[in-house]
């Protein structure tokens, strides 16, 4: 745990990407030795995200030994784009340092320790350690912290599909959508894409797609996991269809998919 000046301890704990049996050992250990649990409330539309969270703290930790306390995550302005991209997520983890200070200064005794859930993994593609940075750079509150990795949404796609996530001498590598959609990345034939709210994989699924395999999955790990497999070019209309109709029924969707390419080296 990295030392500093307080004696408050934090962990960030990776929770998997939803499935309560999931949790690694080193998990369900730091979560039951934490007193108060930060909860970001993403409003009623994706309020089975904090329940899911709560399900996960009903499964591990005895009731009665710990706190929630939730608080409204800010807004972030989604339509920015360009040159503005960077810095309007900058202005929302400001924005979520000032709340995450606020929390941990007052919600937090000086000898407690607390904790922060991240979805998936909270080294691949979290803002929570960036933000607890910013917040300790500030200087107005001390504590400690460390990372509990887990299961991110890409070990559980590809698990879930049963298969690789690379090929024998070959590379992979995730990006996002928006980076997608400027490119193949060049010299990989294994793309793992998150963050893609536009579907970007669409512009790959003519003639090129009868060579690209697609291993898609939304809401992974969760009751209303969706999963489908199959050469891009037969199966991306089935999965826009599919995407449409589970964003229209709740309201949000979280996927992940692996592109890949059956001759590598094309």
């Amino acid at each position: 745990m990295r030392q500093t000046r307080g004696v408050r301890k934090i962990h960030v704990i990776g929770i998997g990407a939803g499935d309560p049996d999931q949790l690694t050992l080193q998990a369900v250990k730091a979560l039951r030795g934490t007193d108060v649990f930060f909860v970001l409330d993403k409003g009623e539309v994706k309020a089975d995200l904090t329940r899911l969270r709560r399900d996960m703290l009903d499964a591990h930790v005895p009731e009665g030994t710990y706190r929630v306390v939730e608080a409204r995550d800010p807004e972030r302005d989604r339509s920015a784009g360009g040159a503005a991209y960077s810095p309007a997520v900058g202005d929302w983890r400001s924005a979520r340092a000032d709340i995450y200070e606020r929390l941990i200064a007052e919600e937090l005794g000086e000898d407690g320790t607390g904790a922060f859930l991240v979805w998936g993994d909270p080294s691949l593609y979290d803002s929570t350690l960036a933000i607890l940075e910013e917040v300790l750079e500030r200087g107005t509150v001390a504590f400690a912290y460390d990372v509990v990795p887990g299961i991110s949404s890409v070990s559980a796609l590809v698990a879930r599909h049963r298969t690789g996530l690379n090929r024998v001498a070959r590379p992979v590598q995730i990006t996002t959508g928006r980076r997608l959609a400027e490119g193949f990345p060049e010299g990989v034939d294994d793309v793992v894409v998150m963050l893609d709210a536009h579907q970007a994989f669409r512009q790959y699924a003519g003639e090129e797609g009868e060579d690209i395999d697609i291993y898609w999955g939304a809401y992974i790990g969760t009751p209303d996991e969706i999963l489908v497999s199959g050469p891009l070019a037969e199966v991306a209309p089935r999965i826009e269809r599919l995407r449409a109709e589970a964003r229209e029924r709740k309201g949000w969707i979280m996927d992940t998919y692996l592109l890949r390419r059956r001759s590598p080296g094309r």
